[in-house]
């Protein structure tokens, strides 16, 4: 018995914790450029956001509402993901940048961490639309006071790459428990926020739904003639 907790720990996080230790170790700071980036960028939209002469000019740049044209939306859609809520304390948003797009990073790589961190956000941003659309009576939907309210910033992306990291790796248990998180924490207070980190868990689960086809599928095909293997071989 008093190995089964560490028996749990070593196939829930052991593969995750080796590869981020290793890269760690090896490159230190240098293994997560694109996450410093991103905390220093965040930090700075908050400097910025709450001076007189700045508040307007980040809104401008990088608030999403409902209410905002599609166009605009998307247009502000990838600096949005930086700019973090002024009722929140900001070394919360930092704090999950740098451990979660950190993490995600060493892991995913560069371009698949932002791809992901951007799915995640643009279903939060186009889930406020349709649930605004769809009307308070409905358990999917909105009211329409929320079309004035901006959206989550960063926290839909850090809660989309952990659940992908957590299946990238097999942390199952760990996946299962930030969906279930944001499913409690809409149950307890069903605001915009809370509905936007579903749409965005949503919009990852299909995305790794689509992601285990295709290894099935490619799992199933036979090798070439004359090959030991056609596969791409497996990238970080």
């Amino acid at each position: 018995m008093r190995g089964a907790p560490k028996d749990f720990a070593r196939r829930e996080w052991g593969p995750l914790f080796a590869t981020v230790r290793t890269a760690l170790v090896v490159k230190r700071w240098r293994a997560v450029p694109m996450t410093l980036g991103a905390v220093c960028l965040t930090a700075l939209f908050q400097l910025v956001q709450n001076q007189d002469w700045g508040y307007q000019p980040v809104q401008d740049i990088g608030s999403v509402r409902a209410e905002d044209p599609l166009w605009l939306a998307l247009l502000r859609t990838p600096l949005s993901l930086f700019v973090p809520a002024l009722d929140l304390p900001v070394w919360g948003a930092l704090a999950q940048v740098l451990l979660v797009f950190g993490i995600a990073e060493i892991c995913l790589g560069r371009w698949r961490t932002l791809a992901v961190a951007y799915l995640a956000t643009l279903a939060g941003t186009l889930y406020a639309r349709v649930g605004i659309a769809l009307g308070p009576d409905s358990p999917f939907g909105l009211p329409a006071s929320d079309a004035q309210v901006v959206d989550t910033g960063p926290s839909a992306a850090v809660v989309g790459l952990a659940v992908y990291v957590c299946w990238r790796y097999g942390a199952r248990w760990t996946g299962t428990v930030v969906v279930l998180a944001m499913v409690i924490e809409v149950a307890v207070k069903a605001n915009l926020a809370g509905k936007e980190h579903i749409a965005a868990i949503a919009a990852v689960l299909a995305l790794i739904a689509v992601r285990a086809r295709r290894g099935r599928d490619q799992d199933g095909v036979e090798p070439r003639p004359g090959t030991r293997s056609w596969k791409p071989p497996i990238r970080s």
